[in-house]
């Protein structure tokens, strides 16, 4: 993840996000989750998370970055890796950024406002927290 202070909002901050629920076969490493999968120019960012994400606060697993694809794709995955179904879609902008912090603001169906995801020191692990009110329906 590349190291940036602050990115840019308006339209051209825009960039498109998923979340997969991930179904996992029996006695897969990791049991069913979420992927929160985030647009960027080399791949998707992506977490693990433990349950919906709009339910927060959860602890986040950082993945390797997936291929472009998975932001479209709902089916099995190769290597008996279980199956995803898309839980949600849409447009995220990335309001701040270091290493250890990022600040999003999610516009979905279903996951709308203001996250934090922050490291929770070396290692993959992150918290995912909403940060402020979710917003007035």
């Amino acid at each position: 993840m590349a190291s940036e202070t602050t990115a840019g909002g308006g339209s051209s901050g825009r960039k498109r996000f998923a979340v997969l629920w991930h179904r996992t076969p029996p006695g897969y490493p990791r049991p069913d989750h979420w992927d929160l999968l985030l647009e960027q120019p080399e791949g998707l960012w992506t977490w693990a998370l433990p349950t919906p994400p709009e339910r927060g606060p959860a602890q986040a697993q950082r993945l390797p970055d997936h291929r472009l694809v998975y932001l479209d794709y709902e089916g099995p995955l190769s290597g008996d890796r279980g199956t995803v179904t898309r839980w949600d879609q849409g447009e995220y902008e990335l309001l701040a950024a270091s290493e250890e912090r990022l600040e999003l603001l999610f516009r979905g169906g279903k996951l709308q406002g203001c996250y934090v995801l922050e490291s929770l020191g070396p290692g993959h692990y992150w918290r995912w927290t909403r940060s402020g009110a979710p917003p007035a329906d």
